[in-house]
């Protein structure tokens, strides 16, 4: 077959009147629905004037881009709405329409402060507590089962640690328990509610993918660890920890920390839900 030609990249003007993490954040979920094409990210942050404003269209201009734009004041976001359209460049207001919709809803006006931090509010501080919580009871350590919102279960390298503290910023409290081979799992497992136990295993060649990069960094030989016929030997002791444990598990070979989380989640609360119904 024919080689496909070369996809040009899409520039994609991420414009802010702060620093511009909110758009970058969606920029990047926006860019992985799209795999196979090629984008450049082009930042304009602290814009004030329209001058500023001026100055990122014509960049633009001409060229195979979108203008991703989080400005709070409507006087910008109203220019360089004008701006965009004179010049023929596409955009999207990330903030404007929500800023717009909440404040007929609510009744009340947007306070219009660029870079508005959320208050340290009840919500805040139970992330922070979560998060310190995951990070106390990381790897089996500790004896926070009981407590916890959320405990995973699986072998090394399943993510358990990143997952237990994103989970952490969600307000969740994780705790996990590693699967080692020939050692038992604390009894405490098996004693918990098991509505908020979940599974994670991963396909033998990827964790054998990522555990020799882990051996390498550390500047040992290969060994066991990172050996497939070992692999296949720990995840078959965590499956069979899984089915004594009847808990949901999630395979995170292709999926990301944020997907993952999401899944766990909506797991626990269903299993939860359906225990009380």
């Amino acid at each position: 077959m024919p080689e496909q030609p070369e996809r040009a990249a899409v520039e994609l003007h991420i414009v802010s009147d702060s620093t511009g993490e909110t758009a970058a954040r969606l920029v990047l979920a926006l860019e992985a629905q799209f795999p196979d094409q090629p984008f450049v990210e082009i930042r304009h942050p602290r814009v004030e004037n329209v001058e500023d404003l001026h100055l990122a269209v014509q960049q633009a201009r001409g060229r195979p881009a979108v203008m991703v734009y989080t400005l709070v004041g409507s006087e910008l976001r109203d220019a360089m709405r004008q701006l965009c359209r004179r010049a023929r460049v596409h955009y999207c207001d990330l903030l404007g329409h929500p800023i717009d919709s909440i404040s007929r809803v609510a009744g009340v006006a947007a306070q219009m402060q660029p870079g508005a931090r959320a208050p340290l509010d009840a919500q805040y501080f139970k992330r922070i507590e979560a998060i310190e919580f995951a990070v106390k009871y990381d790897d089996g350590v500790g004896r926070g089962l009981d407590e916890a919102d959320i405990v995973l279960v699986g072998v090394s390298r399943t993510s358990k640690t990143p997952l237990s503290i994103y989970l952490g910023y969600l307000g969740q409290k994780a705790a996990n328990v590693p699967v080692v081979g020939g050692i038992d799992p604390p009894p405490e497992l098996f004693e918990i509610d098991p509505a908020k136990i979940v599974g994670l295993t991963i396909a033998a060649e990827r964790l054998a993918d990522i555990r020799t990069v882990r051996v390498r960094s550390m500047g040992t030989p290969r060994r066991k660890y990172a050996e497939l016929e070992g692999i296949y030997s720990e995840l078959e002791e965590a499956a069979a920890i899984h089915r004594r444990l009847g808990c949901p598990v999630i395979d995170v070979s292709e999926l990301s920390v944020e997907e993952t989380a999401a899944r766990i989640i909506r797991l626990v609360e269903r299993r939860r839900r359906k225990a009380v119904s």
